[in-house]
């Protein structure tokens, strides 16, 4: 009895920490609760930095993509929400729809052509929140370092004018199954950069070029985060007209 009340004044004592910490809606907390013990115990994660933009200022998250877990490490490392892009259907799945809507993910479409998507993660980033992006586009599950890149995440940090904040995972559960990772252990491990300034280039986001040289940027910080500091990133397909205006490209861009 004296252990099974020291175990319930722990989980409530870790209940209302994480409640403060984390900043989150009350029925969102029993989620992030999960996660804590998932991450922390199942997949022994560690985390090295912590996401923390000022307060009120909102920031684009930009990672490698080896698993469909890898969001649950970069909780860890955040003092709030972070909406993250998936596929639509994951949405409306009777297993975790329910979970990802409670959460507030941007659903969107796999075949990349979804403007309303990334109109409404650059709503979130102008709004001061944190929105999440795999540059990649999607889990890499090939030998390769990361997959071409995509300047979907350049051009929401530019038209929300906000910072980057590179990060790389390495450990993180997956073979192959998409819900396999709750049956796998793992020795997960989250490196937080610096945030990226990258108020240079603002205004100059219906620029191809622009969009291109700072998806390099982003993935060669993971890179150096990764310890590969002369990692080239190569870029996806090329299907944008620089001199069609922002508005038109969004589409293209997202993908």
């Amino acid at each position: 009895m004296c252990v099974l009340g020291l175990l319930g004044l722990a989980l409530a004592f870790g209940t209302v920490r994480v409640y403060f910490n984390l900043h989150v809606a009350p029925v969102q907390l029993p989620i992030y609760m999960f996660n804590q013990f998932m991450s922390r115990v199942i997949w022994r994660a560690a985390v090295e930095g912590q996401v923390s933009p000022p307060a009120g200022r909102g920031a684009v998250i930009v990672c490698n993509h080896r698993s469909p877990i890898d969001p649950a490490f970069i909780a860890l490392a955040c003092d709030r929400q972070v909406h993250w892009m998936v596929a639509r259907e994951y949405c409306s799945h009777p297993l975790v729809g329910w979970a990802l809507r409670l959460l507030q993910v941007i659903p969107t479409g796999r075949g990349g052509v979804d403007t309303a998507a990334t109109k409404l993660a650059m709503r979130y980033a102008k709004q001061g929140e944190l929105v999440g992006m795999f540059p990649e586009g999607r889990i890499n599950d090939t030998p390769s370092f990361m997959l071409p890149g995509r300047p979907g995440a350049a051009l929401v940090a530019l038209k929300a004018r906000v910072p980057v904040v590179p990060c790389y995972i390495t450990g993180s559960p997956y073979a192959g199954r998409i819900f396999g990772f709750l049956f796998m252990t793992a020795k997960a491990r989250l490196r937080v950069g610096q945030p990226m300034d990258i108020s240079d280039y603002y205004g100059r986001e219906g620029q191809r070029e622009v969009l291109d040289e700072l998806t390099r940027r982003f993935m060669r910080e993971i890179a150096r985060l990764a310890g590969v500091p002369d990692y080239e990133p190569e870029l996806a397909g090329k299907r944008w007209k620089a001199a069609a205006p922002v508005e038109s490209t969004l589409e293209t861009a997202a993908q």
